[in-house]
């Protein structure tokens, strides 16, 4: 699956109101996961777009824009969905495949997962993979990964804030899973709400992230399953949200 198609099939996503979970058989062998039937694949996303016969099969520059375009469509398209995202990672997450894993908003890792952004060793550096992956870790970690191109394993990636879990390969497909299943148990409105306001307060000043983030949780709290939460929890009881 190249990556323009993988921007096509994530667009219609937006338009669900609840995150949908997928069934247990669809998990498969795919590296990661939305809250959604549409699972993507890290790996082949990787390969797609680093493997250098790929790359040096047309030198030119619109075609070089237009496959770097496609790539940085790709991630904002996720940060975008109202729905979180969980990147699954079994393998090996070099270049756009790491810059996938930093995109996703959560990433559960198989304990033998490797990341890297590898680019300087072949003369290529990884701008795009950058600025996820800048965003994700420490300056001096990021320009570490991104100037040696070294593996890191999976156990360093979550020290570094790459990832947020890592178990066993064999229990990874039930970890997603039971993730992904207690988020989607939330508020599809207040899960909305939430994405939405994280990506855009870090991008502010502190003064403005919590006007803004003040105008949020207004909002929020005047809404139905704010008021459907906290009644639900003063009776001690299961809240059933309405998504508005």
């Amino acid at each position: 699956m190249n990556t323009a198609n993988v921007v096509r099939m994530l667009h219609p996503l937006a338009k669900h109101t609840r995150p949908l979970v997928p069934p247990a058989g669809q998990i498969g062998e795919r590296a990661v996961r939305g809250l959604s039937p549409n699972p993507l694949d890290v790996q082949q996303l990787a390969r797609d777009q680093t493997r250098l016969s790929f790359l040096r099969a047309r030198p030119e520059r619109p075609f070089y824009e237009k496959t770097f375009a496609t790539c940085a469509r790709l991630m904002q398209t996720i940060l975008a969905l109202p729905q979180p995202v969980i990147a699954r990672v079994h393998g090996v997450a070099t270049a756009a495949g790491c810059q996938l894993v930093a995109t996703c908003d959560l990433a559960v890792a198989g304990e033998t997962a490797r990341f890297a952004t590898p680019g300087v060793n072949i003369g290529l550096f990884c701008s795009t993979p950058m600025v996820a992956l800048a965003r994700n870790v420490g300056r001096k970690a990021a320009m570490e990964m991104l100037l040696l191109g070294e593996l890191v394993d999976a156990a360093t990636a979550r020290d570094l804030g790459l990832v947020n879990r890592v178990v066993p390969d064999e229990r990874l497909d039930a970890e997603v899973e039971a993730m992904a299943r207690t988020i989607a148990s939330k508020s599809p409105l207040t899960l909305r709400i939430g994405k939405e306001a994280f990506y855009r307060q870090l991008e502010l000043p502190v003064a403005e992230a919590y006007a803004y983030t003040a105008r949020v949780m207004t909002e929020n709290m005047l809404a139905r399953d704010a008021a459907e939460g906290i009644d639900a929890f003063l009776e001690k009881r299961a809240p059933v949200w309405c998504g508005a």
